[in-house]
């Protein structure tokens, strides 16, 4: 048993965490407590195995990976236990052949590297907390909160477009919510109740984006040994929402476009295409017109893409919602059980000092600046100074503030963009920046940006 469930104590649910990276096993840990659960976290096959000897668990979290073999070894182990024990296995970059091999093999679900907590927590929840065979949650579209103009005019264009099949690109800034956006266009579509799939571009590696998007045949390149499915088949009769699509290598485009004009797919080592019926929406924080301009873009990619725009506006656009946000935002967290179940409520001083904060990150920022008040107050009423804001821009857009004051804005956003485009992957984005991940915490904790 680890340090942590020494400290923790208490009877709650114990799930099993394996994975041989440090950083990984803390996180997911720490994101466990929060929630309430105890987890014994583990780096090898073999303690894993020997923990299930003498230990009952509700869910076990298992990357591929191990030093001492492969975490498809301990589904199959565990099945062939007998029991319920639910398995949950942690896939690199959103690897489709890995994904299947995982359910194939008896895993319920899987995860993505870079972990995204929100899809942990999501998960977590299905398993442990939530009985969804009798939810009707899944048939109401997820909420776009607020009554501003900007965000009004969102929902109702959404509300418009969702019935049909003609592709959407959303913009925006990092973190407006575009995906939330995607979801609340597939939960009225007229496939919603096919899947909705989300891929981040930026996170596959140049050389596999093909056999990710189509899939491949056995024995199309070395390490082939079976006939997999892409994104493209595994969103068959849903939507497939590609995020940061202006990350898609030149070649990929050429290929991306083909799919979208033919709605056929060609698996790599493939000698026949196959008919699918996929909606797409395509996402970026990028300007795809400026990229197009400088030949990184394929024009007539974008113009099959961008048919119906779908702007997110900026949370300095939607002050007059950050109230209700905010409040919107703590129910939620402490619904999560990452405040012990306590009932938070934002006063009115807290909101006048969001309402003059310019938010670089947007509603993703509000919800760290929340989540970290919550931590550190000592009563259930967040007040301005629990809020720790870094100086910012002023409130009509206008830079204030000493030189360090910019400096940090600048160094602020560059470390927000990186934790974008790692899905929040701390170790992800400290190697992207070319620092320690150690000097990563250290920034993140200046600045205010620390969970």
């Amino acid at each position: 048993m680890n340090k942590l469930d020494a400290k923790r104590g208490g009877e709650g649910k114990l799930v099993l965490v394996v994975d041989d990276e440090a950083d990984i096993r803390e996180l997911l840990d720490l994101t466990l407590a929060k929630m309430g659960l105890r987890a014994d976290c583990v780096e090898s096959l073999a303690e894993a195995r020997a923990l299930l000897e003498t230990k009952r668990y509700q869910l076990c979290l298992t990357d591929m990976r191990l030093p001492d073999g492969d975490g498809l070894d301990l589904v199959r182990h565990i099945a062939t236990r007998g029991g319920d024990l639910p398995v949950a296995v942690i896939t690199a970059h959103g690897s489709a052949e890995s994904a299947v091999s995982a359910l194939k093999a008896g895993a319920f679900d899987y995860i993505s590297k870079p972990v995204s907590l929100e899809q942990l927590r999501g998960l977590v929840k299905s398993v442990l907390e939530v009985d969804l065979t009798n939810s009707k949650l899944g048939d109401a579209p997820p909420d776009l909160i607020g009554n501003s103009p900007a965000i009004c005019q969102v929902r109702d264009l959404i509300d418009r477009v969702a019935k049909s099949q003609a592709p959407v690109y959303i913009t925006g800034e990092s973190g407006t919510g575009k995906e939330l956006a995607a979801r609340r266009i597939h939960a009225q579509a007229a496939h919603r109740k096919g899947p909705f799939i989300a891929v981040n571009c930026g996170a596959i590696p140049d050389n596999l984006v093909e056999s990710e998007f189509f899939g491949y045949r056995k024995g199309s390149f070395t390490g082939a040994g079976e006939d997999r499915d892409g994104v493209f088949q595994a969103a068959n009769g849903g939507t497939l929402f590609l995020d940061e699509v202006a990350e898609l290598p030149l070649p990929m485009q050429v290929k991306l476009l083909r799919a979208i004009q033919e709605k056929r797919v060609r698996k790599v080592g493939a000698t026949t295409e196959e008919p699918l019926d996929v909606r797409l929406i395509c996402a970026t924080h990028q300007d795809l017109k400026a990229l197009v301009e400088q030949g990184r873009f394929r024009q007539d990619l974008f113009y099959r893409v961008n048919v119906i725009e779908l702007r997110m506006p900026a949370l300095r656009e939607c002050r007059d919602d950050i109230g209700t946000l905010a409040q919107r935002t703590l129910e939620r967290l402490s619904g999560d059980g990452r405040a012990s179940n306590v009932s938070f409520e934002i006063a009115p001083d807290a909101v006048d000092a969001l309402g003059n904060y310019s938010f670089p990150g947007n509603v993703r920022e509000l919800e760290n600046i929340l989540e970290r008040a919550m931590a550190l107050t000592s009563g259930a009423v967040i007040h301005a100074q629990d809020l720790a804001l870094v100086p910012n821009e002023s409130s009509d857009g206008s830079i204030s503030g000493s030189l360090q004051d910019r400096l940090d804005q600048v160094e602020r956003q560059v470390i927000l963009d990186a934790l974008e485009k790692t899905n929040d992957n701390r170790t992800a984005a400290a190697r992207m920046l070319g620092i320690t991940f150690r000097s990563m915490r250290y920034r993140m904790a200046r600045l205010g940006l620390a969970d």
